[in-house]
């Protein structure tokens, strides 16, 4: 036989495109249009739907940056129509490349009823079926002119990204507004020919299965008149039957499609219109459900299903009955679906708890999965709390984006620092937008990492980012690959069922041990440091607040602000989203964040001041409140008292220029460029700089990564490199040293400062910041040979290589830590401590003169200036605290790192408060104090192991403990913990290695 093959490919392209498709809508009569522009924000439905517009035609331009405009559509159905399939058509001007990404509308019925949502690959709205000649039709619609940020050629600065700047020329035009009828046969024929189509493109071209399907296509296409399509659509299928009803091979990958809409909770759109977006897809999703009765969808972020109950009742009713009926699924047990890199310990807890009770608490549903498809890589703490909090899988799909290295497995156990283990799976459909292309389902099948073994995957369908969810053309793709040979076979099934389903099958999955690093979008750790710096300042001030409305609430009876603690805990996970926090989002919502956080500071503040006074009651007693997990100059951890005043620092000059700070305990010299030559622990008799080397060194880059400028940053940044060593001033300034510096644009003000009795080279830091695309990084050059350093995680820390030995580890050029990195040889170390920073990169040289050691040097990485999507990211002054301790060991790096993010705070009153909770061990960290959430007044301690070993230690309740209780995250007992006793308040324990513990504490 002679080879047509592409021939008939050829065919079935241009007949579908230009013949098939087209009849899909055989006719069509104009709807009239109007449209009513709202002049500022968004406006409620019932005013939207009572303004009075005024006409609009199609062709005409609408839509002002991130306007909402009320378009009108009214017609009458033509009595020839009457039994038919109607549809109005309703295209604002979409380009169906870009759904979720431009503008998209939610309409409306005259009385307020949400119908479904519009986006540029959901432009249809059912009026009848069947239909009555003369029915009258009239539909709103609420449209949002969001602009178009990320374009065909992305990345390129953009002021659209902010209200303030985006101005108001129109975006869109109006392009299409009919009622049309639908020929649902031709439909289907075309949902048969592409999946063929797309199947046969797939197949080995020797398969004999690619070719039956090619005779079928083309004696399909022999059936169809180009001239009237409508009338031989029918028997075109009928040519298909049997191709598409051969059955699969036993051995057929299995997938199981979930409905899915990832929406990012804010990103190239403001928080306000993601309520919106969500609004638009869940009102699609339940319309879909109605339609398809075996279609299920998913949704994560309990704030995403927050905002519809609130915001948008109608809709949520309808939610309501959909998660009733068991296929609108509830996802993830997660607030937001997080960064999980910077959030801090308690921070990624709530993540969970909150989450989990939401879904609890309006469902009566808990999850069994964490649902990250897009989090920018996974620290090695998060298994342990996944655990805690009840659930025991996790699904991402994002470090199939790594640009390094492939990893090696799709279904595994992941394992985290204290050794737990959580079954993970990656889809290897390798996106979270599965459209049921034929190219993405054989994609999943080659690329399953675990065959022979496992035959299960999962596969997101639906479009994401903005949303807009899973189309009724996805849908009946996925019935037709239920069973097809050829391809893997597809049910729709929740996540839970996929998740037993896998476990079930693959009971002894591979290991990996430690963080999840994704080999890419390395300078979100680094992108947007004021909303970095406001995430860490509240993760810190509500300890606080929860600590001291505590202590204040068993011992005075202060009002325990249940209420304010929980609001404000759900905006600061909110803001933990994976591109607010990461800095990966627009100007506008970076711009939101920095006033949120500024209200979040002042209401904590407030609650923390409150407390404490009520604590300190009346006295002229000077008092310091430490809220710190250690004591410090005599002060307890979570007590207040008179702190014991230490020996003075001694500031001299330096031979040959500068000046030398020394306190009995450090001895350190500057330089007259104002950098640190010297930090000589006195008590070890050792040096901490590198020879001929100087710490305090700021270092500028060039900063233009190949594409994502806010997320990434490339290796090749460090070939160039300009130490910033030049000084316009370097003096003494009370117990230190100020070192003003002028470079480019900006201006950098710093502070090295020695205080009495610690032995901590304080770094404070004030950058005026006006520079573009550059990367700007703090130098500490240590004489320290180690071939590990350790950067602390959640409830932990883990350690990283040093050295580049591997691929693996030559990726981690750029890596995240929370308030401290430790290096160490036996018996001396070195922290470097942080109270806002979290990217930076250790790297180690052998010293070829001199003494041959080794050259370790830690940098921290201060700001970025990309300018996409913000393209005014980070200008303006910034402040950093950091802190060099030498001779530090990994309990000393603990200690300093909570102790520079939790300053004391000094007020005078009666005398000492005593703490609520202490331990005897400094190994064991309590962070959190806290009343119970179901407001029993019971006392909630939770705590881990923070040092790496096995530790005995003693909880003291300063209070009397009528009974302990092991707990979750959630605060429920643990069936199978043993409750270790209180005896007059003391409470013995034994922690493995970074064991987290949650203890509930009934008062008498």
């Amino acid at each position: 036989m002679h080879d047509d093959r592409s021939l008939v490919e050829a065919r079935l392209k241009r007949v579908l495109d230009e013949r098939v498709r087209p009849a899909v809508y055989p006719e069509s009569v104009p709807l009239e249009v109007a449209v009513w522009h709202a002049p500022g924000e968004p406006v409620p439905v019932a005013e939207g739907l009572a303004a009075e517009p005024e006409p609009i035609e199609v062709g005409a331009r609408w839509g002002a940056p991130w306007g909402t405009s009320w378009f009108r559509v009214t017609g009458t159905v033509p009595e020839a129509w009457a039994g038919r399939t109607v549809e109005a058509i309703l295209d604002l001007g979409f380009d169906e490349n870009m759904p979720g990404f431009q503008c998209e509308g939610l309409v409306y019925r005259p009385d307020g009823t949400p119908v479904k949502g519009l986006n540029p690959r959901n432009q249809w709205v059912r009026v009848a079926a069947p239909a009555e000649g003369g029915e009258q039709v009239r539909l709103h619609i609420e449209a949002a002119s969001n602009p178009v940020i990320l374009d065909y050629h992305p990345f390129l600065p953009t002021q659209l990204g902010d209200k303030e700047t985006a101005g108001s020329e129109p975006q869109y035009t109006l392009t299409r507004m009919d009622l049309a009828v639908f020929d649902e046969t031709v439909w289907q024929l075309v949902i048969d020919l592409e999946v063929l189509g797309e199947l046969m493109a797939e197949l080995p071209v020797e398969s004999a299965r690619r070719w039956e399907i090619l005779r079928a296509v083309d004696k399909a296409l022999d059936a169809v008149d180009l001239q009237n399509v409508n009338a031989t659509a029918a028997a075109a299928r009928s040519r298909l039957t049997g191709v598409l009803a051969t059955p699969a091979a036993p051995s057929a990958h299995r997938i199981s499609a979930v409905g899915h809409a990832h929406i990012d909770s804010a990103w190239l759109w403001p928080l306000r219109e993601t309520v919106r977006k969500v609004a638009r897809t869940t009102s699609n999703m339940t319309a879909l459900l109605d339609d398809e009765p075996e279609f299920v969808f998913a949704m994560s972020q309990a704030q995403q299903w927050a905002w519809v109950r609130d915001h948008r009742p109608e809709v949520w009713a309808r939610v309501k009955k959909a998660v009733a009926d068991g296929r609108f699924v509830p996802a993830g047990g997660m607030w937001v679906e997080s960064d999980t890199n910077m959030p801090g310990s308690e921070a990624m807890a709530r993540q969970f708890v909150h989450g989990k009770r939401f879904f609890l608490d309006e469902f009566g549903i808990e999850n069994d999965e964490a649902w990250l498809p897009d989090t920018f890589g996974f620290a090695a703490g998060l298994p342990q709390i996944i655990k805690a909090a009840g659930s025991k899988y996790l699904l991402t799909q994002k470090i199939s984006w790594s640009q390094t290295n492939k990893f090696p497995h799709h279904t595994f156990q992941w394992e985290g620092i204290d050794g737990t283990r959580i079954f993970t799976h990656f889809p290897p459909v390798d996106t979270y937008n599965c459209s049921m292309k034929g190219s993405e389902i054989a994609h999943a099948a080659r690329n399953f990492k675990d065959k022979g073994v496992a035959r299960h995957s999962l596969a997101p369908t639906g479009w994401g980012d903005g949303g807009g969810g899973t189309t009724r053309e996805m849908v009946a793709k996925a019935a037709r690959l239920r069973d097809l040979e050829g391809s893997a076979t597809v049910t729709w099934e929740t996540p839970r069922a996929f998740f037993d389903k896998a476990a079930a099958e693959y009971p002894e999955p591979p290991v990996w041990v430690g963080e999840l690093y994704l080999e890419l979008h390395r300078a979100t750790l680094t992108s947007q440091a004021r909303t970095k710096q406001g995430n860490r300042r509240s993760e810190h001030l509500l300890r606080e607040a929860e600590l001291w409305a505590a202590t204040a609430a068993v011992r005075t009876g202060f009002p325990y602000p249940y209420e304010d603690l929980d609001r404000i805990w759900k905006t600061v996970l909110l803001h933990q989203f994976h591109d607010i926090l990461p800095g990966s989002s627009i100007a506008w919502v970076h711009r939101e964040a920095r006033r949120t956080y500024e209200r979040v500071a002042e209401e904590l503040t407030g609650i923390v001041e409150a407390a404490q006074r009520a604590l300190a009651g009346e006295g002229g007693t000077p008092l310091v409140f430490n809220a710190a997990p250690h004591a410090r100059t005599g002060v307890p951890a979570g007590g207040a008292r008179t702190p014991v005043t230490p020996a003075r620092t001694i500031l001299t000059g330096r031979p040959g220029g500068g000046h030398v700070l020394d306190n009995g305990l450090l001895r350190v010299e500057i330089d007259a460029r104002g950098l640190v030559v010297s930090a000589y622990d006195i008590e070890a008799d050792r040096e901490t700089v590198a020879p001929g080397r100087a710490a305090n060194l700021l270092q500028l880059h060039p900063d233009f990564p190949n594409m994502w400028d806010a997320w990434d940053v490339d290796e090749f940044y460090r070939n160039t490199v300009t130490d910033l060593t030049d000084a316009d001033e370097v003096v003494p300034e009370g117990d230190g040293v100020r070192i003003v510096r002028r470079f480019g644009a900006s201006r950098v003000t710093q502070l090295l400062s020695l205080a009495p009795g610690e032995r901590r080279l304080l770094v404070d830091t004030e950058v005026d910041w006006h520079e573009t695309e550059k990367f700007l990084k703090l130098a500490f050059p240590l004489d320290v040979h180690a071939e590990r350093y350790a950067s602390e995680t959640q409830f932990g820390h883990f350690h990283r290589p040093t050295h580049t030995n591997t691929s693996w580890e030559a990726a981690k050029f750029e890596a995240c830590n929370h308030r401290f990195v430790h290096l160490e040889e036996p018996g001396w170390g070195v922290a470097i401590v942080n109270d806002s920073t979290y990217g930076h990169d250790v790297t180690r040289t052998v010293r070829t003169d001199g003494d041959g050691g080794t050259t370790t040097t830690v940098r921290v990485s201060l700001l970025r200036a990309p300018r996409f999507p913000d393209p005014e990211t980070d200008q303006g002054v910034h402040r950093f605290r950091h802190a060099l301790v030498p001779g530090a060991g990994i309990g000393d790096a603990v200690r300093e790192g909570w102790r520079i993010n939790l300053p004391e705070r000094r007020l005078t009153g009666a005398g000492v408060v005593e703490p609520l909770v202490t331990c005897d061990r400094d190994a064991v960290v309590i962070t959190a104090v806290k009343l119970a959430d179901d407001g029993s007044g019971d006392v909630v301690v939770r705590f881990h192991e923070a040092f790496g070993g096995r530790v005995r230690a003693t909880l003291t309740a300063g209070f009397e403990v009528a009974d302990v209780a092991v707990t979750d995250l959630l605060e429920r007992p643990l069936a199978d913990a043993r409750a270790p006793r209180a005896e007059d308040g003391r409470i013995a324990l034994r922690l493995r290695p970074f064991q987290l513990v949650t203890l509930r504490l009934r008062r008498a």
